[in-house]
Parts: C-alpha cells; sequence; structure tokens
C-alpha cells in the first residue's frame, strides 16, 4: 500500500514517532492517519483551541505486513480482542472480567510481526457499542450491523519501524473548527442515534451474545461469526 496519508491533531507532527502516541488507544501506541482528509479534519477538531491536518506521503520500498481488521481474514471478534487488549474496559463483575480474557485468549490476532493495522476508529461511540457487547446487551449480528451503520470511518495505524521509514512528511494546513468541530459531533451524534436504534433489536433471544461464546467455548473459526 502507498499514497497519501492525512493525521489531525491540535499541532503540527513534522517529525511522527511511536512515542509520541498514546499507549492506550485503539491498536496501542503509534501513529494514527487516514487516506480521507475531510475525516482528518474532523479528528483534528477536540477541545484544544487550535487543529491543523498533517500530510504524508507513504510510500514503503518493501513490503509491509498489513492486518486489515476489517478485511475478509478477520471478523468483528477480531477487532473487539484488539480494542480490549489496549483500551481500558472496566470490568467490574467477575463474569465480565471471564468474558474478556476469553475473548482475548482466542480471538486477538497475533500482531507481533505486522507493520500496519487497518480497522475501525473507536470513538466514544464505538466504544459505547463494544461496552454494550462485552456488558451482553448486544449480539455479535448486531454489534457488526451496528459499526457499519455508525459511519465513523476507518484508520491506518503504523505500528512498526519499517512502517515509520515510510512515511514523509509534506505539509500542514489549520483546519477550520468553526466547520469541521461540527461535523465531528454531528459524525458521533449520528452513531449514537444508529446504535439506539439499534440496541433493543440486539436483545433477541436466538443472538449469540458474549455470554454464549464464553460458556460454549466458541472458537476463532466458528462459521457464525463471518
Amino acid at each position: 500500500m502507498g499514497g497519501i496519508l492525512f493525521h489531525g491533531s491540535d499541532k503540527v507532527i513534522d517529525n511522527p514517532t511511536k512515542a509520541g502516541g498514546r499507549i492506550h488507544n485503539d491498536f496501542g501506541q503509534g501513529f494514527y492517519c487516514t487516506p480521507d482528509i475531510e475525516l482528518a479534519k474532523e479528528w483534528a477538531c477536540s477541545k484544544e483551541p487550535s487543529a491543523f491536518v498533517n500530510h504524508y506521503s507513504f510510500e514503503p520500498s518493501y513490503n509491509l505486513e498489513v492486518c486489515d481488521l476489517s478485511g475478509r481474514s478477520y471478523h468483528v471478534l477480531n477487532w473487539i480482542a484488539v480494542l480490549m487488549a489496549n483500551r481500558v474496559f472496566d470490568t467490574p463483575h467477575d463474569i465480565t472480567r471471564k468474558i474478556k480474557e476469553y475473548i482475548l485468549s482466542e480471538f486477538l490476532p497475533d500482531l507481533s510481526g505486522i507493520d500496519i493495522i487497518r480497522g475501525y476508529r473507536a470513538d466514544d461511540s464505538y466504544f459505547s457499542i463494544a461496552k454494550s457487547f462485552l456488558e451482553g446487551t448486544l449480539s455479535v449480528k448486531w454489534l457488526e450491523r451496528a459499526l457499519r451503520l455508525g459511519n465513523l470511518g476507518e484508520q491506518v495505524f503504523l505500528k512498526s519501524k519499517r512502517a515509520f521509514d515510510a512515511l514523509v512528511f509534506i505539509s500542514s494546513e489549520p483546519v477550520d473548527k468553526s466547520i469541521y468541530y461540527p461535523r465531528r459531533l454531528k459524525r458521533d451524534s449520528d452513531a449514537r442515534k444508529a446504535f439506539s436504534q439499534i440496541e433493543g433489536a440486539g436483545m433477541g433471544a436466538d443472538g449469540l451474545y458474549a455470554i454464549d461464546i464464553f460458556r460454549n467455548k466458541i472458537k476463532n473459526d466458528d462459521p457464525r461469526l463471518r
């Protein structure tokens, strides 16, 4: 993969490093980008006073190992497992903690040799969807449907030194927060509305829930997860 990638931030980042990223982020500590400049401009808008979109050329000189969590080789529980391995999930009940441990043991992909991860961005609304699944109020089928309806976009996560070596800063530009901050809020609001509309349907008796996956020791290759 190659081309132009964008990163939204409250500052110019002309020399991105892995150490500059937050540890408890969706896919771990690294650098998060998107090929969609409009999406990057929305992500740049936070409570900070400034906002910038940084432009990068991404041209690897050799093949990089890519884990595409939205691709056919993976299913939604792989994405959930990666998220659980990196984000902080509150598990106040013993059964919830055991379910989380089982999902991590069975569905977490081996990312040790991976350079790049592609997948859904777990903004606040997506994170609440993931928590609802873990807490047993959303089935696997409706979890997948909620993620598609949310339309929060996908991110490209640079994980390894080889991936960082292929990234070259081009330029940055300020983002008009009066335009893009409302767009960010609307995208999040739309995702929450879509989720609330289907949450009740996700409680059907015939669904496959987190507790079923734990009790029945469902494995990663189970056809019901595809």
